[in-house]
């Protein structure tokens, strides 16, 4: 159990950073098509600023997938990162230069230099998500053997079913985008943004599911082992969760309950990732097991506390943040003083979830490194995540709280 923990925070970090980094990544592909005129401005605009609070956050999950892969099974990133060091290269470079050119997009001196730096920022909002795409599909159909540059520079991503499954990265982003982007102009009541995100919404929602079954039939050609592995087991559940999800979207789009949407289209997205990778379980590469592909005992154990200890303190944070996001309170302007009757019994509730929250620390930590049964870890990785929870239900109420003391 302990060698496919990480696993599941791997697994669970790309979904976050694809249903949240891939909005923005979409919000990027939208300026560039919004055409001209003053509507189009208006659309560049309310991208920006819909971006603004949680674009540089997201890369958080990207960076978190990285080094827990890394660290917990370094053989198969070795693998990874020296046989598609090329599309791996062109989305960092896509992400750096997305970033620099979002930064600077407010201080441009004339109209030229601004037209330059939305295009550099376009252009590289789509070529980093076709690139990671690209990459998952040779990993997918095993195009990338164990070894060191093992595996053919080129033809390990560029192949119909690394293309198909780049091209659905992008879509799947616009797709993201445009269902946020609307949620975000009907809270702030700007109907003709509404309109426009709506209509591309519905646009993007089936192109991306025509995309998808076009890439369930290519990799049936390509690669039959993997189309085998999606179409059956729970691997099949996770394409059906996916497929109901979206169409559910498209519904809840076309009806203008966005905030429903906005949560069905990240379910209907995050499935895909998570049916790939439950149809390659147990291997990462070919002939490689998650458990051959381990690290050692030890650093298994201090990784599985530091990612835990680790989002204690961040998913409260980025959960903080997003509410306030959502709720439009760091875009809107400050909402109207309200006052409310103090809760006398939230000090013992605060001092009961901190005195739980050290004994399921002390408890976790005491299992995993102590213990040598295999039922003594799984019982400390519960009780890290019973630490969690705790340290959640101790701290969450006390940071809202002053966040809307100050708003």
């Amino acid at each position: 159990m302990l060698e496919t923990l990480p696993l599941v925070f791997v697994l669970g970090g790309l979904v976050l950073y694809t249903v949240l980094a891939g909005a923005d990544f979409g919000a990027g592909f939208w300026q560039l098509v919004a055409g001209r005129g003053e509507n189009a401005v208006r659309i560049r605009e309310h991208a920006h600023r819909s971006m603004a609070p949680v674009w540089e956050a997201n890369h958080v999950w990207l960076i978190f997938v990285l080094t827990v892969f890394w660290t917990a099974y370094p053989k198969a990133f070795g693998s990874i990162a020296s046989t598609l060091a090329i599309p791996l290269f062109i989305a960092a470079l896509g992400i750096i230069f997305r970033g620099a050119a979002y930064a600077l997009q407010p201080g441009a001196s004339s109209p030229r230099e601004a037209r330059i730096i939305q295009l550099t920022f376009s252009i590289s909002s789509i070529l980093t998500p076709f690139a990671l795409g690209a990459a998952i599909g040779g990993i997918a159909t095993d195009r990338v053997p164990v070894g060191n540059a093992a595996g053919p520079a080129f033809s390990s991503w560029v192949n119909p079913t690394s293309v198909l499954i780049g091209l659905l990265a992008v879509t799947s982003c616009a797709y993201l985008a445009a269902v946020y982007l609307a949620a975000d102009a009907a809270r702030q009541g700007r109907s003709s943004l509404e309109r426009s995100f709506r209509r591309r919404a519905l646009a993007a929602g089936l192109i991306t599911g025509a995309i998808a079954l076009a890439a369930l039939l290519t990799v049936h050609e390509d690669y039959r082992p993997l189309s085998r592995a999606l179409l059956s087991g729970p691997a099949l559940v996770a394409v059906i969760v996916s497929a109901v999800a979206g169409v559910a979207t498209l519904m809840d789009v076309y009806s203008r309950r966005f905030e429903l949407a906005r949560y069905s289209a990240a379910v209907a997205v995050g499935s895909i990732v998570a049916s790939w990778a439950i149809a390659r379980w147990p291997l990462i590469l070919p002939g490689l097991s998650v458990h051959a592909a381990a690290a050692g005992h030890r650093t298994l154990v201090w990784l599985v506390l530091s990612v835990i200890v680790g989002g204690a303190i961040v998913l409260p944070s980025m959960g903080l943040l997003f509410r306030l996001t959502l709720t439009g309170r760091l875009q809107d302007g400050d909402p109207p003083p309200a006052t409310a009757a103090p809760d006398m019994g939230r000090g013992v509730r605060e001092s009961w979830s901190g005195r739980s929250a050290i004994a399921f620390l002390v408890a976790g930590i005491a299992l995993l490194t102590a213990a040598e049964a295999s039922w003594a870890h799984a019982v400390g990785v519960v009780c890290l995540f019973g630490f969690v929870v705790s340290e959640f239900a101790a701290r969450l109420p006390l940071v809202v709280g002053q966040a809307s003391s100050r708003a």
